[in-house]
């Protein structure tokens, strides 16, 4: 069954990222209710042991996702907070592997201010082109997934294996998938025209954390 439902995912993926190359905004708006729960049923039929957390970071991924088809702004707050949900639960999903005692404290200090500065960098970018009642809650937003990459990259350490580095990529990606969504939406003149970069490195990201965690 769990190949059933990563079949469902691969191909509903492909058909969301043709459309959105094409600017489809109806085959979209159709396959993407697939993705997250495609994911999700994957992530329930391969787990040996299934984490209530992960279930919950990616049934709030997939809420986010709805709010995020609507067009405006009051769609794309709810949206993000229900994205804030999710990591919140991917963090409590990567904290029963991770060893604090084993995390160095100068390189948390610096992966945690590199985030820092990646936001300050793109928001610093992008706020000429915000809402200014945006701009405060989009930058807690990027920051607290940063603080989910952290969590994820502790893990690596604690937990040092191929499974936990593919999650950690994972959560890199999804960090690389909101930044572009920014852009795509508030940046009229920036090079990112359609969401197939946000789509992909969110689908890619998404599923590579579910396979780290498996």
């Amino acid at each position: 069954m769990r190949y059933v439902f990563l079949a469902v995912f691969i191909v509903s993926a492909a058909v969301h990222l043709a459309a959105s190359i094409r600017k489809d905004t109806r085959w979209r708006n159709r396959s993407k209710p697939f993705l997250l729960l495609s994911l999700l049923g994957f992530y329930v039929f391969a787990a040996r042991s299934v984490s209530p957390a992960i279930v919950l970071a990616l049934v709030f991924s997939w809420i986010g996702d709805m709010l995020l088809i609507p067009k405006g702004i009051r769609w794309f707050t709810a949206g993000g907070i229900s994205f804030i949900v999710s990591h919140a639960f991917f963090i409590a999903g990567y904290r029963k592997d991770i060893v604090f005692s084993r995390i160095p404290g100068l390189p948390a200090v610096f992966l945690a201010v590199f985030f820092l500065a990646a936001a300050v960098c793109i928001f610093s970018r992008l706020k000429p082109h915000l809402p200014k009642a945006l701009f405060g809650p989009m930058f807690l937003y990027l920051l607290i997934n940063g603080a989910m990459n952290c969590f994820a990259v502790f893990r690596c350490v604690s937990v040092p294996t191929a499974a936990a580095v593919t999650t950690a990529v994972g959560a890199a990606l999804f960090f690389v998938s909101d930044s572009s969504l920014f852009f795509v939406r508030f940046n009229k003149q920036s090079r990112l025209k359609t969401h197939f970069l946000v789509m992909l490195t969110y689908s890619l990201g998404e599923l590579l954390i579910v396979l780290g965690l498996l």
